[in-house]
């Protein structure tokens, strides 16, 4: 039995759904934590797919919407983005407790950190950091109405919302002060650059949401933050995940994926996404000081929730190591808006 899945409903389902499916199913958990959770499903034959629904215990529905990530995957599956192909949603919860939806399996490296990273040959590092940006490209420069998005979320504002929005969980999960928050977000709403036209922005896109095959992209991962916006935040976003080895990263734990050495640097990143898309980058560590900062106040709000214990046992998590690491963020962000 794996927690999570309701193994004879959930076979009942797919087996409506999937052609010449072969039971008993096995079921396997890929990745836990506080995202939507991924499994493994393997029929007799050794076919297989994937499963994502929520997080298990209480979650907020707008954080964890499987369906609507489901929907955002299917519309994709035409465009120059690699994406799984979706097999079907299901959203009726006496299934499996929860709604889930269900997508090919895709073979591939997921270079989550350094280690795993080692395993894609170091002759294809560069021309995969390269490939990082023309997908990022293609992306933005898909419109969502055409792909039947346009109604996924407001185009205009983004950074506007986005500084609100962060203000507030900021304020509401600070343990201590940390003067750099408080002016990096001083200076976040004074030199807020205008948007210019609106994007399908991922979210979340770097490396360790990817399904790698050598310097290829076999599929783009986790579209659960995606909305619509300014895709520069996901240009920002992406250069700040961007640790080269001997730079110091501002998370604790592993290490970053592009820290084994051999991709490209971010300025060849920047100029690849600016002859592609044509879009202006000059403010680009305006985004990259957002990010930092919208990351500084995420990480606060969980760092409040491990020390009232609402995130259950700590394990190994080293909580002054979490702490400064939001120190480290905030400082970044307003390093980054002192220097431009």
């Amino acid at each position: 039995m794996v927690e999570g899945i309701q193994a004879e409903r959930v076979t009942a389902w797919l087996s409506e759904r999937i052609k010449d499916l072969e039971p008993p199913l096995e079921f396997g958990l890929i990745a836990g934590g506080h995202s939507n959770l991924t499994y493994s499903v393997t029929d007799r034959t050794g076919r297989r797919w994937v499963l994502r629904r929520p997080p298990l215990g209480h979650v907020l529905e707008s954080a964890h919407d499987v369906a609507r990530e489901h929907r955002i995957i299917s519309a994709l599956a035409g465009t120059e983005v690699p994406v799984a192909a979706t097999v079907g949603v299901c959203e009726d919860r006496d299934v499996n407790g929860a709604p889930f939806y269900v997508m090919e399996f895709v073979d591939g490296i997921v270079p989550h950190d350094a280690d795993a990273a080692t395993a894609i040959p170091e002759a294809d590092r560069e021309a995969l950091g390269l490939e990082v940006v023309d997908v990022l490209a293609r992306l933005h420069m898909i419109d969502p109405d055409e792909v039947g998005l346009g109604q996924l979320g407001r185009k205009e504002a983004y950074l506007e919302r986005q500084l609100k929005r962060w203000t507030k969980q900021w304020e509401n999960s600070k343990q201590r002060e940390i003067p750099a928050m408080e002016e990096s977000r001083q200076l976040l709403a004074e030199r807020m650059p205008t948007q210019v036209g609106a994007s399908i922005v991922h979210g979340d896109y770097r490396l360790g949401n990817m399904l790698v095959d050598g310097p290829r992209i076999c599929a783009v991962l986790d579209w659960e933050l995606c909305t619509l916006g300014d895709p520069l935040a996901d240009v920002g976003y992406l250069l700040n995940s961007w640790v080269l080895p001997g730079e110091l990263d501002t998370r604790p734990g592993d290490q970053p994926p592009t820290t084994a050495g051999g991709f490209p640097p971010r300025e060849a990143l920047v100029e690849r996404y600016a002859s592609i898309t044509g879009r202006d980058l000059s403010e680009i560590h305006y985004y990259r000081a957002f990010s930092h900062w919208r990351l500084a106040a995420i990480g606060e709000g969980v760092y409040k929730r491990y020390k009232l214990g609402a995130m259950g046992d700590r394990g190994e998590v080293d909580l002054d190591a979490f702490a400064d690491s939001v120190v480290n963020r905030a400082e970044a962000a307003l390093e980054l808006l002192q220097s431009s």
